[in-house]
């Protein structure tokens, strides 16, 4: 028996947010962040090397390797995707070739959260409460403007700004997570009528994620959603049939095709290699809950209090499509963190899910409660852009004198410049802020996605302010382009360079900002002709077990002006 739906919503309130309006957030969300700064340490330069490995056609296209060494990353797809824009865009840098086809990925994230939120409010179990005499919110209507809200909801969520604009195959992960969750959520549209299509894009997205190195992921997820799509279609009281034919169902049900999809996509993987043994009992010992807890706290935020909210308001149709769908692919990725050693890039895999159940908060919340969330964000977020603001100007004319020399103790032989390019566009995206708060505190229809409105505007004007006010100097602290051109200075520039206990991201950087040719000092027999040596201190004390230390004279310490713990030393062949 299907239990009474908690939404309360009339047709006024489900107007549609204004296309363009939503196309600019989106576009001020994407872009920032993409252009114009250098690749940051550690996994986005890490990621960045192997690309140009690639297309240099110095690492094989299946087993991604760093001067002969496989990467820290598995899964080749998102790698592939670099190099072969790198090769396709010739006329373009290669840190900008790069970052395109992962720009599209964010888009893509954001497209099928808005998709997937649309088609699980289309669900009969979602719909609003029907009035007596009429007046409330049409389904098509109701959809679009849940979806709306989800969408808003994803770009509010702080963890997602940096991560998601990584060239890494997190961002990968994200879209195809996405995009798997979308199409569980077409097939449970009972008024889909095209549901070999979703099966068809089912597989490709379940292929893909294995071979961005998630399989588990790709395997727990699917399943989930599967089996849930299988009992809902179950428990209906009236089962739809108007895409089925006198097949037996078993031969037409699109569930039944997608799971054989995934069986057959992880049974590929695994005769190729790409499913590793997760060790889950060694993992549960490292699990540090304390800090695991605040990162889901305030990684989540703003989506987390209305994901608790929904679950509670719609607590009788927990089993229903529209909230275990989401809610499933939500649980797989937070208990990933928990046992994951990266936590916040496995979280990042929960956000459009979190976003899709937070938007069925919103028929259901209170004008109190949705007036606190507006106050609240009126004031973090105000409060942070002015700080950025009143940091930047101290940067450009030592005044307030606190936090200008505050920005020299963190970043000592920074020289700030003024920008006007960067400068308007951090005004105007300032002014944007200030017009949609009067717009917001003004007396204006209800709307249910008016709730998130604020929350992502000031997400978004706040990574647009650091991606222009600061983003010299976030390329200063963050990039390892000023100590790679330092220690460029003091080899020779031409032959090659040996290098020893270097991780993968400072190799990336040392080849790409110092225009390095580096040789591994493990591979026996290489860099004889080498005139120079590059060592992390954390491989001095064996670095006789692999080179000849009466041939090389200590030359440099070159430190990292904005870390003095990380550093690298600099030898110099003295003899033969």
């Amino acid at each position: 028996m299907n239990q009474p739906t908690p939404a309360i919503v009339t047709q006024s309130a489900v107007r549609r947010f204004p296309r363009i309006a939503l196309f600019l957030f989106c576009a001020a969300y994407v872009l920032p962040g993409f252009l114009g700064r250098e690749p940051w340490k550690n996994a986005d330069v890490s990621a960045f090397g192997v690309m140009l490995e690639m297309a240099a056609g110095h690492s094989g296209w299946w087993n991604p390797q760093v001067l002969g060494v496989a990467v820290e990353e598995t899964g080749p797809l998102p790698y592939w995707l670099g190099a072969i824009f790198i090769k396709l865009l010739p006329f373009f840098s290669p840190e900008f070739a790069v970052r395109v086809p992962f720009a599209l990925l964010l888009a893509i994230a954001l497209t099928c959260t808005w998709y997937t939120v649309y088609h699980l409010a289309r669900q009969p179990a979602a719909q609003p409460v029907q009035f007596a005499f009429g007046g409330e919110a049409q389904p098509t209507d109701y959809a679009r403007a849940l979806a709306d809200a989800g969408l808003l909801a994803l770009m509010a969520c702080l963890g997602l700004a940096q991560l998601s604009h990584e060239t890494t195959p997190d961002l990968a992960r994200l879209a195809l997570v996405s995009l798997m969750l979308l199409m569980a959520s077409r097939m449970a549209h009972t008024g889909y009528r095209q549901p070999w299509r979703s099966v068809a894009i089912w597989g490709v997205a379940v292929v893909s994620l294995v071979f961005s190195g998630a399989p588990w992921i790709a395997v727990t997820l699917g399943g989930g959603l599967l089996l849930i799509l299988w009992l809902s279609r179950r428990s209906q009281d009236e089962p739809d049939t108007s895409w089925l034919t006198s097949e037996a169902p078993s031969q037409r049900d699109p569930v039944i095709w997608s799971a054989a999809l995934l069986g057959l996509a992880v049974a590929a993987s695994a005769l190729s290699g790409q499913v590793p043994v997760p060790g889950l009992q060694t993992a549960l010992n490292q699990v540090e809950w304390q800090s695991w807890g605040k990162l889901l706290v305030w990684f989540t935020w703003p989506a987390w209090p209305l994901v608790l909210w929904t679950l509670w308001r719609w607590r009788h149709q927990l089993l229903r499509p529209h909230v275990a769908l989401p809610l499933w692919a939500a649980l797989v990725s937070v208990v990933d963190s928990a046992l994951s050693p990266e936590r916040d890039r496995a979280l990042l895999l929960a956000l459009p899910a979190l976003a899709a159940l937070a938007a069925f908060a919103l028929p259901t919340l209170r004008r109190s409660v949705s007036a606190l969330v507006d106050w609240f964000t009126l004031i973090f977020f105000s409060g942070c852009a002015l700080v950025i603001w009143v940091i930047w100007f101290a940067m450009q004319t030592g005044i307030p004198a606190k936090p200008a020399a505050n920005v020299a103790k963190l970043a000592p032989g920074f020289v700030s410049e003024f920008s006007w390019m960067l400068f308007l566009a951090g005004a105007v995206a300032t002014g944007a802020w200030l017009w949609l708060v009067s717009w917001r505190v003004g007396k204006h229809r209800q709307a249910l996605w008016k709730s998130l409105v604020l929350p992502a505007a000031g997400s978004t004007l706040c990574w647009l302010l650091l991606m222009t006010l600061w983003l010299p100097l976030l390329d200063f602290g963050r990039s390892y382009g000023p100590i790679s051109r330092r220690i460029a200075t003091l080899v020779p520039t031409e032959g090659c360079v040996l290098a020893d206990g270097l991780t993968q991201a400072q190799i990336a950087a040392l080849q790409y900002h110092g225009s390095l040719k580096l040789v591994r000092t493990s591979h026996r027999g290489a860099g004889a002709d080498c005139q120079s040596l590059v060592v992390a201190p954390a491989s001095q004390a064996t670095l006789h077990q692999r080179v000849e230390l009466t041939h090389w004279a200590f030359k440099s310490t070159v430190r990292r002006l904005t870390d003095t713990k990380e550093s690298l030393l600099i030898y110099q062949r003295v003899g033969n």
